[in-house]
This record gives C-alpha cells, structure tokens and sequence, in this order.
C-alpha cells in the first residue's frame, strides 16, 4: 500500500484545534498575530519564539505556528519532494532511505511525513524517522524502547519526535533488511 504524503488525521486534527483556540483564548484573529509577528525584532526563529512569549505571552505552539503564517519557509510540509530531494543528497545516504522507505510504506495505514532534517513515517502517530548522517548511511529513529534490540541506542539530540526513544545506525542500504523491517512493523504497531 502506498503512503500519504501528508499529515496524519491526528495531526490535521491538532493544527485544527490551534487555530481554532488562537482567536477565542488570545482574543486576536490570526490576521492579527501574524501583523504582530511580522513587528518582531528578531529574526532567527528561537529568537522570535522568545519574543512572542516574554512580549505576548504566546507559547511554543500558537507561536509556531502564527510564524509560519508570517514567514513562511522557502519550502515547507506543503512541498514534501523539494524538501526529500534537499535533505538526501548524498547517493551513499539516499540508497538507505530509500530502503527504509520501502520497509516503513509496506505496512498498512502509513502516513510520510517530510520534514527539513529527517524524514517521518506515522500511522496514528509517528512510529519511525529516518535522517542522512555526514560520510553516508542514515540514523533510523523508532518508536521503541531501546531495549527491545541489542541494536538500538537511546536518542541523543535528535530533532524528531519524542515518541522514537531509540535509535539505529545504518551505513548502507544492506542493513536495512529483514530485521530492521521486522523493528519497523513493531514500532508501527504501537502507534
């Protein structure tokens, strides 16, 4: 079965529920916020992010989210091929995507997700996320504890979800096989 490219209901459902409470807990529209962005001082994202909570009282969420809306990326979730062929430009790291991807769209139900520093697969959740690492190969982040294969090492500044609690190398595209599949289908079943 072939996977969406796109956000999960689940996901739908959230974004939905932040624009929904931005107009009716703040009081302002998000026309309204996006002009207030757009007087920020800052201009690196943390920075802005920090300015909208300590002058606003905008948290992480509706703050990243009127951002967006206000500067938004060069490529953004809207434009998942550009930002799949920006982040898997070395052959080495794109032939183990490649058969991760394989692995993570054979199971029923999923949804890809590509984000600019890793690429996602989710279900209900995201169960499994894959980014290239420098000299080729990949590092596969997955929705399992670390002990369910001697393989796996806990996170360790990973930018993906906090749901993947571990972590596995792959150098080559070979080492994602069977087992890797089989690690795959796990963490796809308890998302």
């Amino acid at each position: 079965m072939a996977a969406r490219d796109q956000l999960t209901e689940r996901q739908e459902r959230w974004f939905a529920s932040v624009r929904a409470g931005l107009e009716r807990e703040t009081g302002r529209s998000l026309a309204e916020w996006v002009a207030i962005a757009r007087t920020c001082p800052e201009s690196g994202h943390r920075a802005r992010l920090k300015w909208f909570k300590t002058a606003h009282g905008l948290l992480q969420n509706r703050a990243s989210y009127v951002l967006s809306e206000a500067f938004p990326p060069a490529m953004g979730w809207s434009e998942p091929d550009a930002l799949r062929e920006a982040l898997w430009t070395d052959p080495a790291s794109r032939a183990v995507y490649e058969a991760v991807r394989a692995a993570a769209e054979a199971l029923p139900e999923v949804v890809a997700g590509q984000r600019k520093a890793y690429s996602a697969w989710s279900r209900k959740v995201q169960f499994a996320a894959v980014r290239p690492v420098r000299g080729g190969g990949a590092m596969l982040g997955l929705a399992l504890a670390p002990d369910a294969d001697p393989r796996l090492q806990a996170p360790k500044n990973e930018s993906w979800s906090e749901r993947l609690r571990s972590r596995l190398a792959l150098a080559s595209p070979g080492e994602a096989d069977a087992s890797v599949a089989a690690l795959l289908e796990a963490a796809w079943a308890v998302s």
